[in-house]
C-alpha cells in the first residue's frame, strides 16, 4: 500500500482503552459511501480468468468472511479489492476513490500471510515493528511522544504489550499476526484486510484471536477475512462472501448458511455445521 504524508495529529489517544479512528470515518459521507465497491470486475492471469464478472460492496462496520476452494480466486480478489491489482474489466472504488488511484495508504491494515511469515526472520522487536504504522503520519519529521502513546495503546489492545521488546521473530505464529495488527491499529486504518491469518496457529489461540477482532469489529473497524475454516468463520463473521472464479454468495451469514452457495462454490459433498446467530 501507498504511504501517504499525513500531518500529526495534536489530539491525545483516547482513554477509555479503544483506538482512535479517523474522524471521517464517523461522517455523514463515510456513512453511506461503501467502504469497498467491486462492480463487475474479471481478472485473469493470462489465458486463466481468477475472477470473473464479480459484484459487490462492503459497508462501514462490516466484518466480512471470503471463502472459496483452493485456487477459487480469494486473494486476487482481496488484492482487486485493496488496489493491489487492476481488473481487466470493472471497477474497484476504495473509499469513493478508484482503487487504483487510491493514495490514502494508512487507512488500511493488510497483513498478508507473507507478512507474517517474513517476521521469522526480521532482525527487530515487536514495538519496532508496530511503530511502522506511524511513519505515514510522521512524514520526514520525528516520531513524537503521541506516536508513542498510540503504539503503546496498540499493542495493549492485541494484548502484547509485555512482549514490546522481543525481537519478533522469537514469537509465535499468533503472536506474530497480533504483532502486525497492531501495526494497522497504530496507523489508525479504518479497514483491516486479513489473508488466512490463523494458519499454523493452535485451536486456543486461534479462539483467542477471532475474539480479538470481533472487538476490534465492535470498535468499527471494518474487517475482510480470507479463512478456510468455515465452521469457526461463520461464527464470528455478520457477511459471508463465497467464491469459485464467479460469486455465489454475499450476504447476511445467517442466509448464507441457509442457501445452497457452499454446495455450489465447494461440490456437493461440502457442508457447514449451523450455529446460533444473533
Amino acid at each position: 500500500m501507498s504511504e501517504a504524508d499525513t500531518p500529526v495529529s495534536t489530539e491525545s489517544p483516547p482513554k477509555d482503552g479503544s483506538i482512535k479512528r479517523s474522524d471521517a470515518r464517523g461522517s455523514t459521507e463515510n456513512t453511506v459511501t461503501p467502504i469497498v465497491d467491486v462492480q463487475d470486475v474479471t481478472f485473469a492471469y493470462g489465458e486463466k480468468v481468477a475472477v470473473e464478472d464479480i459484484s459487490l460492496t462492503i459497508e462501514q462496520g462490516d466484518f466480512v468472511g471470503l471463502i472459496g476452494p483452493n485456487g477459487s480466486g480469494k486473494t486476487t480478489l482481496l488484492h482487486l479489492m485493496l488496489g493491489l491489482r487492476r481488473p481487466d474489466s470493472g471497477t474497484v472504488e476504495l473509499f469513493g476513490q478508484p482503487s487504483q488511484a487510491f493514495d490514502d495508504g494508512e487507512r488500511i491494515g493488510y497483513v498478508s500471510q507473507r507478512s507474517t511469515d517474513r517476521g521469522e526472520t526480521m532482525p527487530v522487536t515487536v514495538r519496532e515493528v508496530v511503530l511502522m504504522g506511524r511513519f505515514a503520519h510522521a512524514g520526514h519529521s520525528k516520531l513524537t511522544d503521541e506516536d508513542h502513546e498510540i503504539v503503546d495503546k496498540a499493542l495493549e489492545t492485541v494484548e502484547i504489550g509485555d512482549l514490546a521488546d522481543r525481537q519478533i521473530n522469537q514469537l509465535s505464529g499468533g503472536q506474530r499476526q497480533r504483532a502486525f495488527i497492531a501495526r494497522a491499529l497504530a496507523s489508525e486504518a479504518d479497514l483491516l484486510a486479513l489473508d488466512e491469518p490463523t494458519v499454523g496457529v493452535d485451536a486456543e489461540s486461534r479462539d483467542q484471536f477471532y475474539g480479538l477482532l470481533d472487538d476490534l469489529n465492535q470498535q468499527g473497524i471494518t474487517i475482510i477475512l480470507i479463512e478456510h475454516d468455515i465452521d469457526i468463520l461463520t461464527r464470528h463473521v455478520n457477511k459471508i462472501a463465497c467464491i469459485n472464479r464467479e460469486l455465489y454468495h454475499h450476504g447476511k451469514t445467517v442466509s448464507f448458511l441457509e442457501s445452497d452457495a457452499l454446495a455450489k462454490a465447494y461440490g456437493a459433498a461440502h457442508g457447514v455445521v449451523e450455529h446460533d446467530h444473533p
